[in-house]
Order: structure tokens, then sequence, then C-alpha cells
């Protein structure tokens, strides 16, 4: 029986439970809900838990275990001279068992026996049912592939009869717990709550194991190259080393940070205040009409993907900066040259601040709606105009939401790739001219871990170094905001 087959059987067996235990506690009552503890909804929820959870834990863990017990006992299986090989060979080795025994499921049994001594004829019958193998199969692999289809066959007859059994189980052992006085609705929250914490547990484990993975890998960088040569190195200039040479380059971050805070300030002076001036508009002035219609249009802007807005950059924005620049040339001094690139640290800041808008937009309406009605009220009744009310109220309490909402933004910006790609260019130079290209420390990562390459050079490590780093300066920007928030918030209230 599949997974999915078994899953469907546990969800049938938990909405019975349900309905059993709901039905039960109902006729206890006697009609008379006070004469339960918990409603009967609890009941049921607590068997459809008892008559789910255990079963389900116990699959996971099966699925989880059993592939790595039939697979030790496959490679035990293997000839001598097998198992004295190196493990990579050994891998290969069962890797091409399990797909013997993968396409041996799509032949019938009289085939089986019929190619069992015939290795060249099994390979191209398998080939003829889509299942091609790198090579004739030894006569050891076939028999380790009939191994292994029965041992996963068994291993799936016992979690299935297994499961089933718990499930069923557990289902009887709620419907007997069902009395009047009985705790359900304790019960379901507690699990409830644990499951809360569980899925609270996971997102901070994950955050945890990204840390650590980047942290262990760019370990291995700095153990060949210097912390000061990364950190405060002015060249960027990775190479491979070449014969007798242990040169591998140089890995200089100063040009690729800079790079990076100079597109991410061009696009926050486009976003901020088209952005800021958008949220006040939709939350002081606009109509309820208008702003049901301008909000969702203007948050369209967010849900476009960060390539079509590279696209906009490369085919238009681009194009259009270049030969502005070479008309406005050509009118101040007859030369018709541009000044600005195709791809520049403008361009990429442009299209990067349209794309940023509807995120301070968005933020910073829900952030002034928020500011409470009685202050405007107080303010106008005060003989203050609209706009001083703005200005003088309304913005001033707002204000620590606002800065709490631009940071973010802009660690939004920070960690965008694919708009810099194709508008601003990969050149990494130091530089303050807005209409050359520079690029990013995102764009890099991408640059050193595309290709062939291993994760065993400085060349490719040095991704997961710019990795950290970004991650470091990206977290030290949420949490300012959230002090900034929190801080000013409680002056304030």
């Amino acid at each position: 029986m599949s997974t999915s087959i078994i899953l469907l059987c546990l969800v049938v067996i938990g909405a019975v439970a349900y309905v059993a235990a709901r039905s039960r506690a109902a006729a206890l009552s006697g009609g008379r809900s006070s004469a339960l503890h918990s409603r009967p909804a609890y009941y049921g929820s607590y068997a459809a838990i008892w008559a789910v959870l255990p079963s389900l834990i116990v699959l996971c863990v099966w699925l989880a275990v059993s592939p790595g017990i039939i697979s030790s006992s496959v490679r035990g299986a293997f000839p001598e001279d097998v198992k004295a090989q190196p493990a990579v060979q050994q891998d290969l080795a069962y890797s091409m068992v399990a797909t013997v025994a993968r396409g041996m499921n799509m032949l019938t049994s009289d085939e089986v026996s019929s190619l069992s001594g015939d290795p060249a004829g099994l390979q191209a019958k398998l080939s003829e049912k889509g299942v091609p193998l790198a090579g004739e199969p030894q006569p050891y692999m076939i028999d380790a592939a009939k191994t292994l289809n029965a041992e996963s066959m068994t291993s799936r007859l016992f979690m299935t009869a297994i499961v089933l059994l718990i499930s069923v189980a557990g289902a009887f052992y709620a419907l007997r717990s069902v009395a009047p006085r009985f705790r359900a609705r304790n019960r379901v929250e507690r699990v409830m709550l644990w499951a809360l914490l569980g899925a609270s547990s996971l997102a901070i484990l994950t955050t945890i194991g990204i840390v650590l993975s980047m942290l262990s890998e760019a370990a291995r960088f700095f153990a060949v190259v210097p912390f000061a040569d990364f950190f405060f190195g002015t060249v960027w200039d990775p190479r491979f080393a070449g014969a007798g040479s242990s040169s591998f380059g140089q890995f200089g971050l100063i040009p690729l940070l800079l790079g990076t805070l100079y597109i991410g300030f061009v696009a926050m002076l486009v976003a901020v205040p088209v952005g800021l001036f958008a949220a006040i508009y939709m939350a002081e002035y606009a109509s309820s009409k208008v702003r049901s219609l301008a909000k969702p249009l203007l948050e369209v802007l967010a849900g476009i993907p960060t390539i079509v807005y590279g696209f906009f950059a490369l085919v238009t924005v681009g194009p259009f900066l270049r030969d502005l620049s070479a008309n406005v040339s050509g009118l101040l001094s007859g030369n018709y040259t541009n000044f600005i690139q195709a791809q520049s640290v403008i361009t990429a800041g442009i299209v990067m601040g349209i794309m940023l808008i509807p995120y301070v937009s968005s933020l910073s309406d829900d952030i002034i709606t928020a500011v409470p009605r009685s202050l405007r009220d107080g303010s106008l009744g005060l003989g203050a105009t609209r706009s001083e009310t703005i200005k003088k109220v309304v913005l001033p309490a707002a204000l620590p939401g606002i800065v709490g909402a631009l940071l973010m933004t802009a660690s939004r910006a920070i960690g965008e790739t694919m708009i810099v790609v194709l508008a601003a260019g990969v050149a990494a130079r130091i530089q303050i001219n807005p209409f050359e290209p520079m690029t990013t420390v995102t764009v890099k990562i991408v640059n050193q871990l595309t290709g062939d390459l291993e994760f065993t050079s400085p060349q490719t490590l040095v991704a997961f170094a710019l990795g950290i780093t970004l991650f470091c300066i990206t977290l030290c920007l949420n949490i300012y905001a959230l002090y900034i928030v929190r801080k000013y918030r409680e002056q304030y209230e």
C-alpha cells in the first residue's frame, strides 16, 4: 500500500473516530450540554487526534529509518571484493542495484525469471521500459535487486499493518475515554499548544541550521584566505591558481559592499518619497472608493517577479537613460556621446526603487491608519488644518513604525539579485559615479556558485563568506528597526 493511500486511510479513520466520539458524548449528555465538561466537538477532536497523530508519527519514523536498514542489509550481501572497494564505488554499485530493482517492478514475474541469467538482456528490457542503466549489471546486482524489492515489500506490509493497527487502537482508546466529566478540551488544547510550539521551534531551528551551514563553509574559506584580506581588501579578482603557483587571486569585500550599499541607497531615494506620499494620500486624503481601487493596484507591483523588473531595466530603462544622456550631451556640447551607461547604478536603483514602492506604501499606510482617530480630531478641533495635522500629529505618532518599515525595506533592497545582474552589471569596482556600472554581494554569490566547481576551492567557498556577511548586515538592520519601533512606541504610549 502506497504512502498516499495510508494517509487517506488515516484521514478516514480519524473522521470516523471524530463522528463516533462526538455522537457518544452527545448521547451521554442526554441532550443537556451542561452535563459535559467540554463541548462534543472537543471529544470528537480528541478521538481524531488519537486516531491520527500516533500512527502518523510511527509512519514518519518508519519511512525515515527503514531505507537505511534495508540499504545496510543489501550492502551486507555484496561480494567481498565489492565491499573492499572505496565507499564511492559501493555507493555507485548500490545506486545501480536500486535502479535495477525499480525496473524489475515494471516487469512481469516471467520476464524477471527469464532475464535473471542474462544481464545484457535485462539491461535492454529495462531500457525499453524507460529505465536506462549506465552499464551492464553484474549478476550479484540482479540478486541484490531482488533482495531489495523483497525487503522493501516486506517493510511496506509491516508498516501498513502497524500504522493502521495503531490508528484503530488509538481511536478505540479515545472512545473508551469519553465520559461526561472527561476534560477533552484541556487535552486538545494541550496538543494544539505543543503543535504551535513545534512550529515555532521549527522556524527557529531552520534559521539556526542556515547560519551554521554558512558558518561551517565560511570557516573553510577563512582557513585559506585571511580575515583582513577579505573584509578590508579593495580588489575583487578571484582566479584559479596557475601551475606552480599558490595564489588564488584577491577576495576584497569592499567593492561589493560599496556597490550593495550604493545601489540600495539610490533605490531608497526612489522608493521612500513615492511610497510614503502614496501612503499618506491613501490614509488621509483618498475616499474609500479610491482607496479600495488604488491600494490593490499599487500592491500588484509587489507580486511581479524580480526577473521581470530586470528585463524592464535591461530593455527599457537602461536604453532610455543612455539615449537621454546622449541627447542632453548633444544639446549642451554638440557631442552626442552618452554619459550614462545602459547598465549602471542609477538604472538598477530606479528599477529597484519601483519594486520597493509597494513595500513602503503598504507598510506605511497600515502604520498611519493605526494612529488613533482621537489625535486627528483633537488637532482639527484646536484649529489645525488637515496638512498641519498630518505633519505635526499623525506623522510624529507614526514615525517609529515608518522608520522600522523603511529599514526592513532597505534589508529587502540589499538582498536583491536579478535586477542588479541585468541592470548594473557584474563589474566589481570602487567608484562614486552613479552613471557607471557596479555590482553587489548577491550577484557575486551567484557567480561563484555557478558552474561545475566543487565546494573545495576558495573560489566557491567565498560565496558562503559573502552570504554570512550579507546575513549579518540584514539581521542588524532588522534588529535596529525593531529596537526603534519598540523604543519610541513605549515613549509615545
